[in-house]
Formats: structure tokens, C-alpha cells, sequence
């Protein structure tokens, strides 16, 4: 197998209603197969997702949760209003989101977008890509696959990797269980977050800070379904979580 991975250069600083298909397509011309993987960052910014602290009122839970971890109240709220739960309050805070994602601080962003301003994470992210995914279909006739990402820390090490939270025409797990390894064993386990791995190696191309690559096309993984599919595909069954059930039990101490 032979992967090969790009950017897409000189896309200007996105804004409020871009047409991101459309400037993808300006740029490259995509392959049947390819699998388009686009920050999560211009897709807020697309779609609008773009706020000041100015505009948000603190409750009284905010003001609470502000004391323990010293954020500034207008943020927790902000955070307060994109999650379904919180399952760290300090030192971060650490949240699940409405469509199932668990990140730092509800994933809002002030990296790379204008003074005073934060930007969210897209509101369905799958729903995002989809249309994208189809935009460059209309377009440029290919059919690819879509994913967005965004940048999360790890349990257990250092660092901070891409990793998927709205995927198109791609499943983000490859099951591997019934197929049998190079001894002729039978794999009872194995599920493969390619989804996820994509994310990371493009994330290697995008860059952190200033980078200015937030699209990246990888080429040759031979992943395209016509099926549909969903981020949830690889969420933890709640009941099966043990780190959220971990962490549930301490907020209680």
C-alpha cells in the first residue's frame, strides 16, 4: 500500500459563509477515493460559529465552577452552553458535548481567529462534512470522503494529536474481528480508528500555530464507502466507559 498525503495551499483566512467545497475545488482536483480531511477551525468559521465573551452572561453555576478552576466566568458559561456534561470542573474542564464528543473546555478555539473572538466547534460535524462531501462532488465530480477534526490531549501521555469528530463516506472504525492473523488466530478484538489515525497523520501536515494548511488530502487509503456512516460509530457505549464512569465517581468525593 502506498499512501500519499498534500495540503491544499492559498486558501485565504476563511470567513462567514465561504464556500469551502468550492474553494477546495478551485485549488486541487480530487481524486475518486481521496479522503479530504478539513480542521475544525474554518468550519465554524464558515458556518458562522464565531462569538465574543462580551456577549455572554454568567450564571450561577459558572460562577461557582469559575472559582474552583480560575477561568473567567463569561468562558465557563460558554463551555456551560455546549455541553451535556461536565466531567471535570477543575483543574480543566473537561466536557462532553451534544453529539458525543469529550474534550477540553467544549472544544471552542481562540487560536487562529480574530482578537477578542472564539470560535466553536461545528454543531454537527458529521452533518458538516456531508455537505462539504457532496459540495466537491457537485463540483468536481469526484466522490471522496470527508473528515474533520479537531486537536485533543491523550489520557496517560503528553501531547496533543488530530483526531476525527465528523467523518463522510468513510467508517471510522475498520473491524478486523473473525479475520484471521499471520499464525492462521482468529483477531476477537481488533477495531482500527482510522478515522482517528488519518486525522493524526494529517494533522502532521496542518501544523499548530500559524501553520495555514487546514485542509489536507490524503490519496491511495482505499477507505471510500458508499455507506452511511457516522461519528458515533466509535464512541464508547456509555455503560462500557470506564474512564467516564472513573470520573463520575470522583466528582461525587
Amino acid at each position: 500500500m502506498k499512501i500519499e498525503m498534500f495540503t491544499v495551499d492559498d486558501l485565504p483566512l476563511i470567513r462567514d459563509g465561504d464556500d469551502l467545497s468550492g474553494m477546495i475545488c478551485d485549488r486541487i482536483s480530487p481524486e475518486d477515493g481521496d479522503v479530504i480531511v478539513i480542521a475544525s477551525t474554518i468550519i465554524g468559521k464558515a458556518e458562522g460559529a464565531v462569538f465574543s465573551l462580551d456577549d455572554v452572561i454568567p450564571g450561577e453555576h459558572a460562577l461557582q465552577i469559575a472559582c474552583s478552576n480560575g477561568k473567567d466566568p463569561r468562558f465557563v458559561q460558554a463551555v456551560l452552553d455546549r455541553s451535556v456534561e461536565f466531567l471535570l470542573e477543575s483543574p480543566m474542564m473537561l466536557v462532553q458535548t451534544s453529539n458525543g464528543h469529550v474534550c477540553i473546555n467544549a472544544g471552542i478555539d481562540d487560536s487562529n481567529v480574530d482578537d477578542g473572538l472564539l470560535v466553536d466547534l461545528p454543531s454537527d460535524p458529521d452533518a458538516s462534512a456531508r455537505n462539504i462531501g457532496i459540495g466537491i462532488e457537485r463540483i468536481c465530480g469526484s466522490h471522496v470522503s470527508v473528515i474533520i477534526t479537531d486537536t485533543n490531549g491523550r489520557a496517560f501521555k503528553i501531547g496533543q494529536t488530530g483526531v476525527a469528530i465528523g467523518v463522510y463516506r468513510i467508517h471510522p472504525i475498520k473491524n478486523w474481528r473473525g479475520r484471521p492473523d499471520l499464525f492462521g488466530n482468529i483477531l476477537e478484538i481488533t477495531e482500527e480508528a482510522v478515522a482517528d489515525e488519518i486525522a493524526s497523520a494529517a494533522n502532521l501536515l496542518m501544523g499548530e500555530g500559524d501553520g495555514g494548511y487546514p485542509v489536507v488530502v490524503v490519496r491511495g487509503s482505499d477507505l471510500y464507502t458508499d455507506d452511511d456512516v457516522a461519528i458515533g460509530e466509535m464512541y464508547r457505549a456509555d455503560d462500557e466507559d470506564m474512564i467516564k464512569k472513573g470520573l463520575r465517581c470522583l466528582a461525587k468525593l
